[in-house]
């Protein structure tokens, strides 16, 4: 993962991450996504949900995200 993305970017989206994560538990809920995102659509979180959380346990780890973003 980190060694395919330049350390500022990798650095970005890290902060991002912890800016979304708001509990500091190293994963980012649905319950996050929508305080964050909060005109996010129900349909945009489905989708989201089927691409990024590759393991399904419902929440999306680092990365998770950074392979959904990057």
């Amino acid at each position: 993962m980190s060694a395919e993305l330049p350390a500022e970017r990798l650095a970005q989206l890290k902060s991002t991450f912890a800016e979304i994560d708001t509990d500091g538990d190293g994963f980012i809920s649905e319950a996050e996504l929508k305080r964050h995102f909060p005109g996010l659509p129900a349909e945009a979180l489905g989708a989201l949900s089927q691409e990024a959380d590759s393991d399904q346990d419902g929440r999306y780890s680092l990365e998770e995200f950074i392979r959904v973003v990057s």
